[in-house]
């Protein structure tokens, strides 16, 4: 199973979008997929229709398990959606509780990796949705990856949180044998503007060949897709901002995330 997670510092960046999207491509491309929301916000969840405040189980659940974490915990846990291959480990507002409760315990950032160890032979790939806030939840997710996805909204403040977000890479590699993989994508690129312009040529120059050479537009299409509760490429298949992620994934898959 080949995990990527989804994560930046700031909000509103466009990070439920990237994963949904990209999600949802690769169930249309035959691949088993399982979505993962890690942000006590739910906003994945809900973005499929799941009220995480009426879950029997959930991601909380698979944190809790301790000892006893194994396929079916993960399994139990599970939501389906429209696209049959594509399924949702829903979050729940108790994640919020862990730092407090589970912070200092000892292995507490690999509980996710161990997860989805679990399930490595159901499914092809995981995409992970972080919250915005360091802590057990984001060490988790950037534990568990092979590539870290980082959504950054072409305006000046988004490039400043984009800086917080490698600072903490930087601290969080020392303790890994290698470096983090990480892709920076361009969102809400907006053309008319010089501002967009300018901080799409910022990025470039700072990051390199680090940023992905393409963008994600504004695109309207996205926001009537989440009022309808469906992924993008179900929704308005031939929408600019589908297009661009279709374009986004055959660069991931090209850097070996083929599953």
């Amino acid at each position: 199973m080949i995990v990527w997670t989804v994560a930046n510092q700031k909000g509103g960046v466009g990070k439920t979008t990237t994963t949904v999207t990209l999600g949802a491509l690769l169930a249309l491309q035959g691949k088993r997929v399982v979505l993962v929301d890690t942000d006590p916000h739910a906003s994945l969840s809900y973005y499929f229709g799941v009220d995480s405040e009426e879950l029997s189980s959930s991601v909380y659940d698979v944190f809790m398990a301790g000892k006893s974490l194994n396929q079916d915990t993960v399994l139990d846990c599970l939501c389906p959606t429209k696209l049959d291959s594509l399924f949702l480990l829903p979050a729940t507002m108790a994640l919020a509780t862990l730092d407090r409760s589970m912070g200092n315990q000892g292995g507490m950032g690999l509980i996710l990796q161990k997860a989805l160890q679990a399930v490595d032979k159901d499914f092809d790939y995981a995409l992970i949705d972080c919250p915005p806030v360091l802590g057990v939840l984001m060490v988790n997710a950037l534990a568990a990856c092979e590539r870290i996805l980082v959504p950054v909204q072409t305006e000046f403040l988004a490039l400043k949180g984009l800086d917080r977000m490698m600072h903490t890479l930087e601290i969080m590699r020392k303790s890994r044998t290698h470096e983090y993989q990480y892709t920076i994508i361009p969102t809400m690129f907006d053309k008319r503007t010089n501002a967009a312009m300018e901080s799409y040529q910022a990025l470039r120059r700072t990051y390199g060949d680090r940023v992905w050479s393409g963008v994600v537009p504004v695109d309207t299409r996205f926001r009537d897709a989440s009022q309808a509760q469906s992924p993008p490429p179900v929704f308005c298949p031939k929408s600019r901002g589908v297009y661009a992620y279709a374009s986004l994934l055959k660069h991931l898959q090209s850097l070996g995330g083929h599953a």
